[in-house]
């Protein structure tokens, strides 16, 4: 039997390289097995508390602007961070999920505003009706022909009648917007919507 010379070191070699070729390719795998993506980890968190989470506005009609991308009325791309539900102008917009008022506003194109902070989530009410009001002891929304009145700092359980659905702020028609973070990161509604139904 003839014998190549160096031809230990050419296996030996050429094994070296195939079991580290292995080991990258198993490497690489296992990486993308356990990557969890934002939408995987909140659509978990949504399966596991569905029957604390609520719909958000009541009356509904259907939506009239998803999130993403969309052209203003000024014909400019702009994107679009919540979603828009039709409604009828007063009903009532309930609490998504129980949480801590962590701000309210009147002063952007978001009009009337309540931003709810639920552990790693935070939603945004916008559009609603009545005005935010400062005193000495603290903000208000105050919502006069129903006697709404959401303060900051308040804890709102889920489902609570937090305010109506009005025209405040840059808008077309009665609509809540709904905004929704993830860590700091905005989700779409409309994904947190079908997670929530299909965990039903």
């Amino acid at each position: 039997m003839e014998i190549i010379p160096g031809g230990r070191s050419l296996v030996k070699a050429w094994s070296k390289y195939l079991l580290l070729s292995l080991l990258a390719i198993a490497l690489c795998f296992i990486i993308e097995t356990l990557r969890i993506t934002p939408v995987s980890a909140f659509e978990v968190e949504l399966a596991t508390n569905w029957r604390e989470a609520s719909f958000p506005v009541e009356n509904f009609q259907g939506y009239t602007s998803g999130f993403g991308y969309r052209f203003a009325g000024t014909g400019q791309k702009e994107f679009h961070n919540g979603l828009d539900i039709a409604a009828p102008l007063g009903s009532y917009v309930r609490n998504w999920w129980g949480g801590q008022v962590i701000e309210l506003s009147d002063q952007s194109s978001c009009g009337t505003q309540i931003t709810i902070q639920s552990g790693n989530w935070q939603h945004i009410y916008c559009h609603l009706d009545g005005y935010i009001m400062e005193t000495e002891q603290g903000r208000y929304l105050v919502d006069p022909q129903l006697g709404v009145v959401v303060t900051q700092g308040q804890y709102l359980s889920t489902g609570t009648r937090i305010a109506r659905v009005g025209m405040t702020g840059r808008t077309t028609g009665p609509h809540l917007h709904w905004g929704v973070k993830h860590g700091q990161e905005f989700i779409d509604p409309g994904m947190i919507i079908r997670a929530m139904y299909r965990s039903s």
